[in-house]
């Protein structure tokens, strides 16, 4: 399968080693030889600390957003250096870069590409660009809730969903840079124009992501309209 694999920054780095990074390392290299991977790469906690500084020195929302994708840049990076000669040694800026990178068959990594976007709507973007077959999103929790499972002891799991209820369910939170809402609209909005298919599932266990791709049920599937 082709699939784009989302990873959050708060997932690699939460405890700012090098553990995380070798994690995924170590799978994507296995997965490599069945699969074509492209792998985006959030900001997390350092992307949110320099877009608040920024945000304290009176610079506007696109300036925030610019200092935030530097900061997924450098953790794409990181990845890349775990990975090796397995992974194209470039990180693209866009979708065509992506596209033109993979024809050599190696493991494709990047971070944010332009302002407004977030990395989840990037890897929404980057799978339909390159017809991916799947996308994962690998984030902080295990799925989709009822409600947040943070503040809340009564939270219950989606199991599965349409992108259209998740739509109703997303719009009216805030989209600030830096600001950390379960998912994105742009992405959402992606994901339901391409039929995408979706699994969102918690990334700290790294297994989970061999789990999906061989059909396991974790996390939230994202299906099309009933």
């Amino acid at each position: 399968m082709k699939i784009v694999i989302a990873i959050g920054g708060s997932i690699l780095l939460q405890s700012y080693d090098y553990k995380k990074f070798q994690e995924y390392s170590d799978i994507l290299k296995k997965l490599n030889n069945q699969h074509e991977l492209f792998v985006v790469v959030g900001g997390g906690k350092p992307a949110r600390d320099y877009i608040n500084i920024v945000r304290e020195l009176n610079a506007g929302e696109a300036q925030c957003d610019d200092i935030g994708i530097e900061v997924t840049r450098i953790n794409a990076k990181l990845l890349l250096t775990s990975l090796g000669d397995v992974a194209y040694q470039k990180i693209p800026h866009n979708f065509q870069e992506a596209l033109e990178y993979s024809a050599i068959g190696k493991i494709i990594v990047m971070g944010g590409t332009e302002p407004a976007h977030s990395t989840d709507a990037v890897s929404a973007i980057l799978a339909e660009y390159v017809k991916a077959d799947m996308l994962i999103n690998l984030t902080s929790v295990d799925g989709m809730y009822t409600k947040d499972p943070n503040k809340y002891d009564d939270a219950e799991l989606i199991d599965e969903i349409t992108a259209e209820k998740m739509l109703d369910f997303i719009s009216g939170k805030d989209t600030k840079a830096g600001t950390y809402e379960f998912f994105d609209m742009t992405a959402i909005q992606m994901i339901k124009r391409s039929s995408l298919k979706t699994v969102i599932a918690n990334g700290y266990d790294s297994q989970n992501l061999l789990k999906i791709i061989n059909g396991e049920k974790i996390g939230t599937k994202i299906v099309p309209k009933k």
